[in-house]
């Protein structure tokens, strides 16, 4: 029984040493070879070890030529285990504690970049959206010529269009709901706001649309033809057309004093509350 017993514990006595042994031998690393070490780890995938050493070297080797790097491999680690937030937070250490590294222009598109992965669909709130718009564009005036400028700059149109796609969604809810003034309100925000999206266009014809409903004329011919002169080759000219058409009909020009000032009548008289 005693026999039994020995052998597990010489084993473990064996492997607590040889650990030891180990850890002593890791901890008195230099810089260069922590950092072979890390980026040996980060190569294999092995992303939660080199998070270890990347973090010993910014804690213990500061001033050597591997510290700025270390910091921003730690991004790498968080990122590529879409630990985004983490990742955003390392990138922007870099930035702050390393200014003059060279590695700064890309932390800086790839705390952007962090936050565009956290960016969700239209229908829910999106404020890393506007912040990965805002590093974005950190990014492109820094750094007008670096080459990755130009997909930071489509990357802003893209979540423009969903900011955008926000707005024009909730305008709709609003005319379903048969809140007039707050439909139109959300219209002009998306117009207003992003008028170099798609979604601009059609909360133009939107409006006009709702104007003419609740028998606005003046107001809606003033929208469309503010429209037909800022999207003349629009793929919308033929609803505007029909827009139109449908205009003539109803105000004439013949008509359009006295209805211009029955619809200004109509605007001054309309409360926010009746909508």
């Amino acid at each position: 029984m005693v026999k039994a017993l020995v052998f597990p514990l010489v084993a473990f006595c064996a492997l607590f040493l040889a650990g030891c042994g180990s850890s002593e031998q890791t901890s008195t690393l230099t810089a260069d070879e922590r950092f072979a070490k890390a980026m040996d780890l980060f190569n294999k995938e092995d992303y939660l070890e080199a998070i270890n050493d990347f973090t010993v070297i910014t804690l213990q080797f500061q001033g050597s030529q591997h510290a700025a790097d270390a910091q921003f491999y730690l991004g790498e680690c968080r990122y590529r285990r879409a630990e985004y937030l983490l990742a955003a937070f390392e990138y922007g250490v870099l930035k702050k504690s390393y200014p003059a590294s060279p590695r700064v222009p890309e932390a800086q598109y790839k705390l952007a970049l962090s936050y565009y992965e956290l960016s969700p669909r239209a229908s829910l709130d999106q404020q890393y959206t506007r912040k990965a718009i805002d590093e974005f564009q950190s990014f492109v005036e820094y750094y007008p010529s670096n080459p990755l400028a130009a997909d930071a700059t489509a990357k802003i149109k893209e979540l423009d269009a969903k900011l955008a796609k926000k707005l024009y969604d909730a305008a709709r809810q609003y005319v379903v709901l048969e809140r007039y003034v707050a439909a139109l309100r959300y219209f002009d925000d998306v117009i207003d706001q992003y008028h170099d999206t798609d979604w601009a266009p059609l909360a133009f014809l939107d409006k006009v649309e709702l104007l003419i409903n609740r028998k606005k004329y003046a107001d809606a011919q003033t929208n469309l033809t503010r429209f037909l002169s800022r999207y003349p080759n629009s793929v919308l000219k033929a609803r505007a057309d029909e827009l139109q058409d449908r205009l003539a009909k109803e105000f004439p020009p013949a008509g359009r004093g006295s209805a211009t000032g029955t619809a200004t009548s109509r605007t001054g008289s309309a409360s926010p509350g009746a909508e």
